[in-house]
């Protein structure tokens, strides 16, 4: 008969970290907030909010500036 084994690894709480990108946390105005929601919205995929955010960043980036 096998003997039985208790592994001895304990898991860590919280989310697994992902290693990659830089975190950034800000505040939002709620009008802001309420806007960025309208326009995921309008999304058939419906981004999730940090998903929208990252899309509307990259969208503003490639924008040419006004002279």
């Amino acid at each position: 008969m096998k003997s039985a084994t208790k592994k001895d690894t304990k898991k860590s709480r919280g989310r697994p970290a992902t290693g990659i990108g830089i975190q950034i946390g800000t505040r939002w105005a709620p009008d802001i907030v309420r806007l960025v929601d309208e326009w995921r919205r309008a999304h058939p995929d419906l981004p999730g909010r940090p998903e929208a955010i990252r899309r509307l960043v990259e969208l503003g980036l490639k924008a040419k500036p006004k002279v």
